[in-house]
C-alpha cells in the first residue's frame, strides 16, 4: 500500500456557514466537491486544501482525517492482520469511494480510502 494524500477532517456544524470563511478569507477557492456533510475547498495556486466535515453519511464514527491509499483491500488485510479495530468495515460507498476506518493505537478514528 502506497498513501498518496493525507487530508485533515475539520468537524464544523454546518457547511455552508463555514465555506465563506474556507473560501473567501483563506482562498481555497475551488469546491472539489460538496456532499452536504462533507466537502473539500481547495487553492488552484498552491493545492492547499481543507475537508469540512458535519458528520459522516455512513459510518458509525467520524473520522480525524482521511487517507488516500493505492490499494484500499490491503491497507484492510494489514489492518486487520495486525489486530486494529476496524470501526467502519471496508465498503464501496455510493458516491464513488472504497473506504474503511481503523482505530489507531491512541484512539484516532483514520477514513482509509481508494477512489474508484
Amino acid at each position: 500500500m502506497r498513501v498518496n494524500r493525507v487530508l485533515v477532517n475539520l468537524p464544523v456544524a454546518d457547511i455552508e456557514t463555514s465555506k465563506t470563511f474556507y473560501t473567501d478569507f483563506l482562498g481555497l477557492s475551488s469546491e472539489e466537491f460538496n456532499l452536504g456533510w462533507v466537502a473539500r475547498f481547495t487553492s488552484p495556486e498552491t493545492g492547499a486544501n481543507v475537508q469540512l466535515v458535519t458528520r459522516d453519511a455512513t459510518a458509525p464514527e467520524d473520522s480525524a482525517f482521511s487517507v488516500q491509499v493505492d490499494d484500499v483491500e490491503a491497507a484492510y488485510d494489514d489492518a486487520q492482520r495486525r489486530g486494529y479495530e476496524i470501526v467502519h468495515p471496508l465498503t464501496r460507498e455510493p458516491w464513488g469511494v472504497y473506504r474503511f476506518f481503523v482505530r489507531t493505537p491512541d484512539g484516532t478514528v483514520v477514513n482509509v480510502a481508494q477512489h474508484a
